[in-house]
């Protein structure tokens, strides 16, 4: 993103009845919504509806083929998978939740600033974060951990900075669209601060772009964390997240595929179901924007 990009529409989000109203309509956003939310509710149950207890191992019972008692299989060390996975869940979404909020206290105030000051501190702020994405978002915050040390809380402030840019990138663009306004020309013949016409003006008209991305980015972290964490630089034995499990999982793979499916398939459902309410947000605000014009 260059300090010569053409800006981004900004668009705040309408009000809450009106909003959920035309997001319900798109049944696609709908149902992922209400899939994240089985998924989110089993995660906080997870200490109460699991079936076994996730770090009880069995020798007797290693790599068990889906049955009766272990309903997805037991693992390499005869852990239930099904249990594992619940509970991995609370780690799992945890942490991309960490890494977009990390990514939103960096990126969301510099794209402020950037798109509203504009001149050496827009170009100065630009060129760095061109710099920042010039890189693979998933081999920097290897780099990263690689220099700071294996851990989740680490691994997920890798992502955190290596997601900021995006953040920063949307933010500025949608900035540089409103700084135009009437209104905001306005507030500063009036006097207002800087940080004041920011504050009031600017960044409540920014979160339709800002909202759409940080869902976005939410699965794109849960993937990175993923990714992380199978080559053993997130989460760290004897916790367990998605990606972990696909880790441990793996090498076992021909023996018994079950924990590497499940593992996988959870991860590819909830990705997806990110993406989609990103793009059943985007939708929604996009078609009041519209009606607006």
């Amino acid at each position: 993103m260059s300090a010569t990009t053409n800006p981004v529409p900004a668009v705040a989000l309408p009000p809450a009845s009106t909003f959920l109203q035309r997001y319900c309509r798109n049944r696609t956003a709908l149902v992922s919504t209400i899939i994240l939310f089985v998924i989110v509710m089993i995660a906080i149950l997870a200490p109460y509806i699991a079936p076994h207890d996730p770090a009880r191992s069995s020798l007797r019972n290693i790599m068990k083929v889906p049955n009766a008692v272990y309903l997805l299989g037991s693992d390499d060390l005869g852990r239930d998978v099904l249990s594992r996975l619940m509970y991995a869940s609370r780690l799992s979404l945890v942490a991309s939740v960490q890494a977009v909020a990390i990514a939103l206290v960096i990126g969301l105030p510099l794209g402020l600033v950037a798109g509203y000051i504009g001149g050496w501190v827009d170009t100065v702020i630009s060129r760095v974060n061109d710099a920042l994405m010039s890189f693979p978002a998933l081999i920097l915050a290897v780099v990263i951990v690689g220099l700071i040390g294996p851990s989740l809380n680490n691994a997920m402030t890798a992502i955190g900075l290596v997601y900021a840019p995006r953040i920063m990138r949307v933010v500025r663009g949608s900035t540089l669209s409103v700084r135009e306004e009437v209104y905001i020309r306005a507030a500063q013949a009036l006097g207002c601060s800087d940080a004041r016409i920011i504050a009031l003006h600017i960044l409540p008209n920014v979160t339709g772009p800002l909202v759409v991305q940080a869902t976005v980015l939410m699965g794109q972290a849960l993937l990175a964390e993923a990714g992380l964490s199978f080559l053993g630089l997130g989460v760290q034995p004897p916790e367990a997240s998605w990606g972990a499990m696909l880790g441990t999982a793996f090498p076992y793979m021909a023996q018994s595929p079950t924990p590497t499916i499940a593992a996988g398939l959870v991860i590819s459902v909830t990705v997806l179901c990110f993406n989609l309410i990103g793009d059943g947000i985007r939708d929604s605000v996009g078609r009041m924007r519209r009606a607006g014009d």
